[in-house]
């Protein structure tokens, strides 16, 4: 199996554990697997994926309600994908 596998299969274990944790969040849309983004680019580092309606500044948010930056070991990319609806 090949490391970015490896990190998909790890990425995707973590997810499924935490995954009704972080739902609970203010803010929060979503769960995933992916790769991470800076500056709007992805990267080739797989995170655990968070979608949010809008990104906030931790100044903005309770404490109870800040997503994590990594969940053992594995990094966490909060990403703003707006309110989501259906058609």
């Amino acid at each position: 199996m090949m490391e970015q596998d490896q990190a998909i299969e790890r990425a995707s274990k973590i997810k499924a554990h935490y995954e009704k944790q972080l739902l609970k969040l203010a803010n929060v849309t979503g769960v995933g697997v992916g790769f991470k983004r800076k500056n709007n680019q992805p990267t080739a580092e797989v995170a655990v994926i968070v979608n949010v309606i809008q990104k906030k500044p931790l100044a903005a948010l309770s404490q109870q309600d800040i997503v994590p930056a990594e969940l053992e070991g594995v990094p966490v990319d909060v990403q703003e994908v707006g309110k989501i609806s259906a058609l």
